[in-house]
């Protein structure tokens, strides 16, 4: 495990601070029939399109090709949800990914905090490493011209939208379309992590990892697919999230939607070649609620002797 300290960050910290402090002010005080229909497509977009299957399951995990001029559209549209920009969050999950895959953890990447100091740290502070750490990387997308663009632009994407939005709406439309969706999308996506590491349903564990995955039947269906985490830790190159009956995956969808219209090839699935090194099923079916330190024990204690780095996965 990589040693580090937990340190408060200031620009970050105003960022998220910023724009929720507006939203929940302004949001009760402007809401119409036509802001929340915007608020509804406009976070269903930037979630489902942008992040979910743009930016993660897109880039992150190449778990399907599509066009270049598409690959771009849809990770722009992730750098709208307002959490960083394509570069900044594929270095934040390969961070979070390797330090989860170790044998132990720091509670920074785990979510094992209680509910309120994991929000703090997550949404507000960063994480110093003791020594050197070089998250694993993509030339491709830090050498595209656009990509460096995002960047350097991330926050500032959001001003031509807002204009718009008031333009067309005037307050409310600009409150529930800019600070609004950011606000929810931002937290959302923090509680989605903190939940989906911690209790759930378990099929499969990742022998070795530190870090399990979690299947939620609530954030599965609303989080776009991202909810079904003990699929995803198991399977983390496969482009469908949701794999039994009922369970909901909006970004699988939308990536077949894709497919049939001749825009996305060599999607990946569900199977042997996508499979986590390590990832054993579990008999029946099992629900976990204890926190990931008493998981970590007994996993430990059963797979004692599995040795060697897993495939990348969350």
């Amino acid at each position: 495990m990589d040693t580090g300290t937990v340190r408060y960050d200031l620009r970050k910290s105003a960022w998220f601070g910023s724009i929720t402090l507006v939203a929940l002010i302004a949001g009760p005080r402007t809401i119409t029939p036509g802001a929340l229909a915007l608020f509804a497509l406009t976070t269903g977009l930037t979630l489902c399109a942008g992040h979910s299957v743009g930016i993660h399951r897109g880039l992150i995990h190449r778990s399907y090709r599509v066009p270049l001029w598409l690959e771009r559209t849809l990770a722009y549209l992730g750098s709208l949800v307002g959490l960083g920009d394509p570069i900044g969050l594929l270095a934040m999950h390969n961070t979070r990914d390797a330090q989860q895959n170790e044998r132990a953890c720091h509670d920074y990447f785990a979510h094992r905090q209680v509910w309120w100091r994991d929000y703090f740290w997550n949404l507000h502070c960063r994480f110093e490493f003791d020594g050197d750490f070089t998250p694993r990387s993509d030339a491709r997308v830090q050498s595209d011209a656009v990509y460096r663009f995002l960047a350097r632009t991330w926050r500032w994407q959001q001003l031509p939208w807002a204009l718009a939005f008031y333009m067309m709406g005037r307050v409310s439309w600009l409150v529930w379309g800019t600070f609004v969706r950011i606000a929810v999308s931002t937290t959302g996506h923090w509680l989605v992590g903190h939940v989906a590491h911690r209790e759930g349903e378990q099929r499969f564990v990742n022998a070795g990892s530190a870090v399990q995955g979690f299947n939620s039947q609530l954030f599965g269906a609303i989080s776009m697919g991202e909810g079904w985490h003990n699929n995803h830790h198991t399977y983390p190159r496969s482009a469908q999230m949701g794999l039994e009956p009922g369970q909901l995956d909006l970004g699988w969808l939308f990536i077949r939607a894709l497919e049939r219209m001749g825009l996305a090839r060599e999607v990946r699935t569900a199977n042997i070649e996508t499979r986590a090194h390590g990832a054993l099923r579990l008999g029946g079916r099992h629900m976990a609620s204890a926190p990931n330190r008493e998981s970590e024990q007994l996993f430990e204690a059963r797979f004692a002797d599995t040795t060697g780095r897993r495939t990348p996965r969350a």
